[in-house]
């Protein structure tokens, strides 16, 4: 594994998803609940958007924070390691997701 490009694809990811947390904050705003403006229908789909908006929210921060600690592991030399057991990470399941901290066996 080259840690130098684990590390570009890591803070490439960590971008994309500062970028899209920027955007996503409008989306997860209070819904407005006037009767006036808008009918019953309209504001249940506008709650409905907002709480997929949150969730989707939640998981980006999520998979930053996952990011984030990644990069602190392969800063400190212990990328590619199980946090759980110190076990090695296949390769394979390390390139399809750089940032997870387990094994396979203890991703259950």
């Amino acid at each position: 594994m080259d840690d130098t490009k684990i590390k570009i694809a890591l803070e490439a990811k960590r971008d994309e998803l500062d970028a899209l947390l920027d955007e996503a904050a409008a989306d997860s705003a209070p819904v407005q609940l006037d009767q006036t403006q808008q009918g019953r229908l309209s504001r249940m789909d506008a709650m409905q958007h907002q709480a997929m908006a949150a969730e989707t929210l939640r998981r980006r921060q999520r998979e930053r924070s996952l990011i984030e600690a990644a990069l602190q592991r392969l800063a400190a030399g212990e990328y590619g390691y199980c946090v759980t057991c110190g076990e090695a990470i296949g390769e394979a399941r390390l390139a399809l997701d750089p940032a997870t901290p387990f094994c396979i066996l203890h991703a259950r």
